[in-house]
């Protein structure tokens, strides 16, 4: 389980986030809603191990994370992919899409260009697209190859953080189904962010509301919503 508990935040005087827990799950799909600048980025980056809280613990698998970005275990950092809501800033510019989704392979000492190729038919990407650089694809392409290269390693736990948001529903159904294929496929456990609650809906085991204290969880099926108190249940 990837834990997050009393997490605290601050930019300066302001707190992005105070006192704030969320657990997710292997083998579910949490949502996580709210509205604009309540936090749900900055607790992204705290889960994905990319941002040291100032107060609060992240707990990873039962194993407490004591450091963070590079300075965290690999073993630990491996396990949690983080896609962006926006994929041009996640990218380096410079890089063919071939080796934007190969960037862990490489990293990890293990490059494979059938494994890159795979990831791309995984995603939706045609093959002549590898060869191109970021500013010679769509937004949508590009956010497949950034899914493609957070799915590289096979993280136990996946955090999307708003990545349709800029997508035409044909691509944003596309990858959510590729994310959910994948956490039935490898029983990870899947962080949603959205704003979108009819996505979240349709997507998530359950709902968490940011921003709108105490937190607020929802269970839904196609004949009820109900609202849960504990978000251990």
């Amino acid at each position: 389980m990837l834990e997050a508990s009393g997490v605290t935040v601050r930019y300066g005087r302001r707190a992005a986030l105070e006192d704030v827990s969320l657990r997710v799950v292997p083998g579910t799909v949490t949502g996580l809603a709210g509205p604009s600048g309540c936090g749900k980025s900055t607790l992204a980056r705290v889960l994905a191990l990319m941002l040291r809280p100032d107060a609060g613990t992240v707990t990873l698998d039962g194993v407490p994370v004591l450091r963070w970005r590079q300075r965290a275990p690999r073993e630990l950092r491996v396990r949690v992919a983080l896609l962006y809501q926006q994929p041009r800033p996640a990218v380096d510019p410079r890089l063919p899409l071939a080796e934007v989704i190969g960037e862990p392979l490489a990293a990890a000492g293990r490059p494979g260009p059938d494994r890159v190729r795979e990831l791309a038919e995984l995603t939706g990407l045609t093959g002549d697209l590898l060869g191109r650089r970021p500013h010679e694809v769509s937004d949508g392409q590009l956010q497949r190859a950034c899914l493609a290269r957070a799915l590289a390693l096979e993280p136990r736990y996946l955090i999307c953080d708003e990545m349709t948001t800029m997508l035409d529903a044909s691509t944003q159904a596309h990858l959510v189904g590729v994310v959910r294929d994948y956490q039935r496929r490898t029983g990870a456990g899947v962080l949603a962010i959205s704003h979108d609650m009819t996505l979240l809906g349709r997507w998530a085991d359950r709902v968490v509301h940011l921003g709108e204290p105490p937190f607020r969880t929802f269970a839904e099926s196609a004949h009820q919503i109900r609202q849960v108190r504990d978000l251990g249940e």
